[in-house]
């Protein structure tokens, strides 16, 4: 029996992983953490490998352990962390172990600011409607796979969404450099993570790297629009084929995006231009693993996205409401462009969240200057607890509006108040779009738009 201790479990990627290999012959899979929130908890649970207790309990880290998977969330003094080593039990981060697992397959890392989780979706999406079997590794929930990790024995291909957040507290890479990609992705370079990558240059050269790190003879598929992307392909290894990608040719009809190709016509359940190029880079992938052009689009007919990738969460006959992850300046622009050309008779109602640690620094807001311009009423909030948290300077309302720049914007700091405010509102022929990789100080969002419907 193999017997792998996660410290840090309750993180997404994490607690997927655990319960990927929880799942494998031969296996014991333990793990701790001070907070774990849902849907991790209930996804422990159900797996069997919850945590007993919560918190940090060195004196269940002995040598009858393998290995220690370590997360992000764990500190350098972390007593488990520190009585590993004393132990010297082999240490991985989740990155590190996923490569270390998949050394022999073909590997697919998607790496870039934005459209990461869904281009990496959309490829496992087509793969498995075309019965390929591939190891992965994505971001979020996404329909018709049970986790968001796989690993097994056979699978010759894995997918891996590639974050360019550090590694570990022992490991200060970001994630993607461990991959070593045969076919790499670069959707686009937006600057973030600015706590890690100070200046727009310094996290240049972290996507720069990770071309470098593509394996001999692999391949990096690009987007052809991305000026930043262009100089990287250019100064690319000898041996690295570069593959730019650009959006297809489609069309909007009552409410539906369609692609053309080849004097065929694929409508689809997505929409807007940054998915589109997506679907772009998405297609250039399979192709290079042996699915031609027509069949991805065929494959990809009844692909809904990814969980809170645009996700339509409520409708009536006058309204409609999508959530979306997008929280930096230029996937909160694209967002609202695609809601906005796709319902073009509709009024556009945005309510974005401030909430990462880039987009809560003064010094950064003012990249987000007019970036809901496109919204008919658009309303920006934060919650002045996690910035304290977050030990960051307080902001003030005043500061956000001017940084934003336009005079539709409305800054709330109090979920109640902004729950007021979306109640004044008449809804009737309005798309209702909700922005964050937060949850708004903890409102349920389904439960309020039912109730904002009513």
């Amino acid at each position: 029996m193999k017997h792998l201790h996660f410290i840090a479990i309750g993180g997404a990627a994490m607690h997927n992983l655990a319960i990927a290999l929880s799942k494998r012959e031969g296996y014991q899979v333990t793990g701790s953490d001070d907070e774990i929130f849902e849907p991790a908890k209930s996804n422990l649970q159900k797996a069997g490998i919850l945590p007993k207790q919560i918190g940090w309990h060195p004196e269940n880290i002995t040598k009858d352990i393998n290995a220690i998977i370590l997360g992000m969330h764990a500190k350098a003094d972390n007593p488990e962390l520190i009585r590993a080593k004393e132990l010297g039990i082999d240490i991985y981060s989740f990155p590190e172990y996923l490569f270390q697992q998949t050394q022999k397959k073909t590997r697919v890392v998607v790496g870039g600011s934005h459209g990461k989780t869904t281009t990496t979706a959309l490829i496992l999406h087509a793969l498995k409607k075309r019965n390929m079997a591939v190891d992965y590794m994505v971001g979020a929930q996404i329909e018709g796979f049970d986790t968001m990790v796989k690993l097994s024995y056979d699978a010759p291909i894995a997918v891996f969404e590639g974050d360019e957040y550090l590694t570990s507290t022992l490991d200060p890479r970001p994630k993607f450099h461990l991959y070593h990609p045969h076919i790499a992705i670069l959707t686009g370079i937006a600057w973030d993570h600015v706590n890690v990558f100070p200046t727009f240059e310094n996290y240049v050269d972290q996507f720069k790297k990770f071309a470098d790190l593509i394996e001999r003879d692999g391949r990096l598929i690009y987007n052809g629009e991305d000026e930043i992307l262009q100089q990287i392909a250019a100064q690319l290894r000898s041996d690295i084929v570069a593959l730019p990608y650009f959006k297809p040719d489609y069309s909007i009809d009552n409410g539906i995006t369609s692609i053309h190709y080849k004097g065929q016509t694929f409508p689809l359940q997505i929409f807007g231009e940054h998915n589109l190029q997506n679907i772009a880079a998405a297609c250039m992938a399979c192709k290079q693993l042996g699915i031609n052009e027509a069949d991805f689009y065929r494959s990809i007919a009844d692909f809904k996205g990814a969980a809170n990738r645009l996700q339509r969460i409520a409708e009536n006959s006058q309204t409609i409401v999508f959530k979306d992850f997008a929280h930096s300046p230029s996937k909160l622009a694209a967002t609202i462009k695609a809601v906005k050309n796709q319902f073009p008779d509709k009024e556009l109602i945005a309510c974005m969240e401030l909430h990462t640690f880039s987009s809560l620094q003064a010094d950064f807001l003012p990249q987000y200057k007019h970036s809901m311009h496109d919204a008919a009423f658009a309303f920006v909030y934060f919650d002045p607890t996690v910035i304290e948290n977050k030990k960051l300077p307080p902001l003030t309302k005043e500061w956000v509006a001017e940084a934003f720049g336009d005079p539709n914007v409305q800054v709330i700091s109090d979920p109640e108040a902004l729950k007021a405010a979306l109640m004044q509102l008449q809804l009737e022929n309005k798309v209702l779009l909700f922005m964050t990789s937060g949850d708004f100080s903890g409102i349920n969002l389904e439960s309020f738009v039912h109730t904002l419907l009513r």
